[in-house]
């Protein structure tokens, strides 16, 4: 399991998605702290903000969707990897989009993990199962 320390950043507009991304962390006993950003703008702000409580305190990890309105999930990886204070962000996209482009686009951003997200639960556990086992070996060996 993830150290609980480690925040967790979920940037994605999709209410729906949201929540069933907190139950599957819920069902498989991920107890980190979810802080919840509805697109690219308001999860800079988080993350930028000093009197924020909602700051996402490092260690972090960003949970990215692509698609989003206001500032998408790639232009938030542009603008993240070319801030000194966030560039070594741990980043990984959940996305629904399995677009080639999409894909090759976030490569060029150092971005940890591309994950399609399911739209079957079950599915859904497993790929949250598989980033749990993933932090958790990172940790390991950091």
């Amino acid at each position: 399991m993830m150290d609980e320390s480690i925040q967790i950043l979920l940037v994605d507009d999709n209410e729906l998605d949201r929540v069933n991304i907190q139950r599957g962390f819920k069902h498989l006993k991920i107890k980190n702290t979810i802080i919840i950003a509805e697109h690219g703008l308001q999860a800079l702000d988080i993350l930028r903000r000093d009197d924020s409580e909602l700051i996402a305190a490092e260690p972090y990890i960003i949970l990215l969707d692509l698609n989003m309105p206001k500032m998408n999930g790639i232009e938030f990886l542009h603008e993240i990897r070319n801030d000194t204070a966030l560039k070594n962000a741990v980043v990984y996209v959940l996305t629904t989009s399995e677009s080639p482009n999409d894909i090759d686009e976030v490569r060029q951003y150092n971005v940890s993990g591309y994950i399609v997200k399911p739209l079957e639960r079950v599915e859904l556990l497993k790929a949250l199962s598989i980033l749990d086992a993933y932090w958790s070996i990172n940790q390991i060996l950091n």
